[in-house]
């Protein structure tokens, strides 16, 4: 994929300094994937061309994805538009490639960076949910705006055109600064498939690369949605936190509420007038074609979000499994030190070949730990940690043994923070194939109602010195719940 940046600013070469590379050489960045090459096919003083070329291996690409490498059909890993798409791999070389520009920092040239320049930007291509979208997107930021389309085939013209476009964009004076973060930030969002995955890390680039532009976007919502891959988590507080300076200032914009379907399909609910309208049902559409996720992995991204926000150094996963939380935990650079417990040494094995374990780098590796122990006996291999999560752990045990867990986790292990999640037993009446007084599965020996939840968390924190607070997980019904519920201890 190929993306070039031009100016007539004068002198034109300029653009050397403001994007920190030196016209005269070919430099080249090693990026995910593959590698970035920078170079000028025009650097004269009455213009001058900065090429920005992703050369992406396709076999790199696939390499130890195994059997997930392609979920659309069986070829798909091997057939598919992501080494030439402008996506988020060029939206990662640009930021690695031109940080500095980005940044709006040029050492030669001290108030070079605050300058408007004449600027026109090519990539070849952009993939675009349909062809009015590149400038629904661009235009509002005052962009001067040209696609060229693409046949799907040359040899049937009744079939029309592809999803691929060339994508122009002028702008008579602004900074660079403005348009590479532009590009960083709706490239992905044309293309809507990143090859990272989204947490709250993503959220806070999103603020901080479109904090001073995204909130009056007309595109706003979309945009949001689509950069944070419409994980609800992530998509509702970073819009109200994109909103908060205009409220301040007395606007009459609002963030419509929205939640995730039952079982994690990321739908928004839209206000009766934006339902009404084509773009909203065009957003609703899209967002269904979107990969369902569980309610299992909406109860570990909930809690991997929680913690995030404690940023502790030193985190417990109790009944750690098979690693999935172990593994969102791994992407929080913040933690220093992981232990995940499980009683059975099988779950823990393959723990550790899905964690990849014995291939992990050094630094990486020293974070983690696995151990095998129980939760009923004091183990002091448990004390002095930040944070500890226990998800869907407590209703695995005899309601007679939760005394025992209750004095080694909060008696004797006491973290900072603890996180209990366990299904909801109010909300088991929508699920059409448990008849009263069953539960969910098999090895469950009890299921709570948010009532005898709320007890039991309660009493353990007045016995322990914690303060508690009930949080629903995934969507809620009026009157009954989620279909699972969190207690956060802190002390």
């Amino acid at each position: 994929m190929l993306l070039t940046i031009s100016t007539t600013h004068q002198p034109a070469t300029d653009l050397g300094y403001l994007l920190h590379k030196n016209p005269a050489r070919l430099q080249t960045v090693e990026v995910s994937g593959g590698q970035a090459h920078v170079f000028y096919p025009e650097a004269t003083a009455e213009r001058c061309t900065a090429a920005l070329l992703l050369d992406l291996d396709p076999v790199g690409l696939v390499r130890g994805r195994g059997e997930r490498g392609g979920e659309g059909f069986a070829l798909e890993q091997y057939v598919n538009d992501r080494p030439y798409v402008a996506s988020s791999f060029l939206s990662v070389a640009l930021s690695k490639a031109f940080s500095t520009a980005m940044n709006g920092t040029c050492k030669d040239r001290p108030a070079l960076p605050a300058e408007a320049l004449p600027l026109a930007v090519k990539v070849a291509v952009v993939a675009a949910p349909g062809p009015d979208w590149p400038r629904r997107l661009f235009e509002p930021l005052g962009y001067q705006v040209e696609t060229e389309a693409y046949a799907l085939d040359p040899t049937q013209p009744a079939w029309g055109d592809s999803q691929y476009y060339t994508l122009h964009l002028r702008h008579d004076g602004l900074r660079l600064q403005d348009v590479l973060t532009h590009l960083y930030v709706l490239l992905p969002v044309l293309d809507n498939n990143k090859h990272y995955y989204v947490d709250q890390t993503e959220a806070e680039k999103l603020l901080h690369r479109g904090g001073d532009w995204l909130p009056r976007h007309p595109e706003r919502d979309f945009i949001t949605r689509r950069y944070l891959r419409y994980r609800a988590l992530y998509v509702n507080p970073t819009l109200a936190r994109l909103l908060e300076g205009e409220e301040d200032e007395g606007s009459a914009d609002s963030v419509s509420p929205r939640t995730e379907e039952a079982e994690g399909s990321p739908v928004e609910n839209a206000s009766p007038q934006a339902a009404e309208s084509k773009d909203a049902a065009h957003d609703l559409a899209e967002s269904a074609t979107l990969p369902k996720v569980s309610l299992h992995d909406q109860r570990l991204q909930q809690v991997a979000q929680e913690i995030y926000q404690l940023a502790p150094k030193r985190v417990l996963d109790l009944g750690c499994g098979e690693g999935k939380l172990l593994r969102l935990l791994l992407r929080q650079p913040k933690i220093d030190y992981i232990l995940g417990m499980d009683v059975s040494h099988q779950a823990l094995t393959r723990a550790a070949q899905r964690l990849h374990l014995a291939e992990m780098p050094p630094r990486q590796r020293a974070r983690l730990d696995l151990i095998q122990g129980s939760l009923l006996y004091k183990d002091e291999r448990l004390a002095g940690f930040d944070a500890a999560a226990l998800v869907e752990v407590i209703e695995h045990l005899d309601p007679s043994r939760l005394a025992a867990l209750e004095a080694v986790v909060f008696g004797q292990a006491r973290p900072g923070h603890v996180f209990v999640t366990t299904p909801n037993a109010d909300y088991n009446q929508f699920y059409d194939t448990l008849s009263a007084g069953t539960f969910r599965h098999t090895d469950h020996r009890f299921e709570w109602s948010r009532a005898e939840f709320a007890a039991w968390a309660t009493a353990v924190a007045e016995r322990h010195g914690y303060q508690v607070r009930l949080v629903a997980m995934g969507e809620e019904v009026e009157g009954v719940g989620g279909p699972s519920q969190m207690a956060v201890f802190g002390l």
